[in-house]
């Protein structure tokens, strides 16, 4: 599967990318949101930060029918409630996506979603 990732920290985008590349799927780190699909397939988005507006990001990924899959630390519940208000296919946390990816991606492959 190809994945749009969206993380501008440098050591948690390097293993991010490493953990895709070892579950089979072809990792896209990209620092904007793009103009066509280009064959994503999905969408990772870290709801933290600082570069990105993850509202309007949602919005455009959705546009183009990229599931989201958008993730913040466990304590930062006003970045959850940013993540439920952009309307993202699938909420997790740091930890989530960590530990559960393979799991999570298994989600948008199947169509379980959490939004509508």
């Amino acid at each position: 599967m190809r994945i749009l990732v969206f993380e501008s920290n440098l050591m948690w985008s390097s293993r991010l990318l490493q953990s895709l590349r070892k579950l089979g799927h072809e990792p896209v780190l990209m620092s904007k949101a793009p103009e066509s699909g280009d064959g994503a397939e999905a969408a990772i988005v870290n709801l933290g930060a600082t570069d990105l507006d993850p509202v309007a990001l949602a919005a455009k990924l959705h546009e183009l029918e990229i599931p989201v899959v958008a993730h913040a630390g466990h304590k930062e519940k006003e970045l959850h409630a940013l993540g439920r208000e952009a309307g993202v296919d699938i909420l997790a946390t740091n930890s989530e996506l960590t530990f559960k990816l393979e799991s999570l991606l298994d989600r948008i492959q199947s169509g379980r979603l959490d939004r509508g």
